[in-house]
């Protein structure tokens, strides 16, 4: 049987509709699509033991909690027992939020946050969080949904710095929380090796 392995994607909030659409006017394109972790590179590097599930999470570039909550609660009742679940940037806040307000109706084997924001305290003006995504103060539900909990920081992150780290590590003291020395900013990397060993040792250790 597959190991079944969920990721929810990163994503963007705004204040007003107003900083959205200025957003909109005045945001970065490019021609080239760029390579990440979570895509090819994952499904290469983990092979056939693992079924990789990617929700498509609603108006990722104006998000909003209630509506992530929606549409993550449509797969819950897919996942197995030991499910794995990976949550990058503001995918990774959405769990902490999510497992730390709800129990979980089966017991997940190992959850990874990468680069989530704890808060808005040190964010750039671009990264700050609205939209419902405030964790609340009590956050052990989370470490009791999962037997693994992960956290993964970059020094070299400008949108969620090391701060964030610190604050996820005072709130959930039985999680294991890794500081990479850079990991090109807010992990634009399209390689991920660590997480890929860290993935196979699950597996490994049923």
């Amino acid at each position: 049987m597959k190991q079944q392995l969920l990721i929810v994607h990163g994503g963007m909030t705004f204040k007003t509709q107003k900083d959205y659409l200025k957003y909109l006017r005045t945001r970065p394109v490019a021609l080239e699509k760029k390579a990440k972790w979570s895509e090819v590179y994952l499904d290469r590097a983990l092979g056939k033991k693992f079924l990789i599930i990617r929700p498509r999470m609603p108006l990722s570039e104006n998000a909003k909690y209630s509506d992530w909550k929606i549409a993550f609660e449509r797969y819950v009742p897919l996942l197995k027992r030991n499910a794995i679940l990976i949550g990058s940037s503001l995918g990774g806040c959405f769990l902490a939020k999510y497992l730390s307000e709800h129990r979980f109706p089966k017991r997940l084997r190992a959850v990874y946050l990468v680069c989530p924001p704890f808060d808005n305290t040190h964010s750039i003006a671009e990264d700050k969080l609205y939209g419902g995504f405030v964790l609340k103060k009590d956050m052990s539900l989370l470490q009791k949904n999962t037997r693994k909990l992960t956290l993964m920081f970059s020094h070299d992150d400008p949108s969620v710095p090391p701060y964030h780290a610190r604050r996820f590590a005072k709130a959930l003291p039985h999680a294991t929380v890794i500081m990479y020395r850079n990991k090109h900013g807010h992990f634009r990397v399209s390689t991920f090796p660590e997480i890929v060993r860290m993935l196979k040792a699950d597996v490994r250790r049923k």
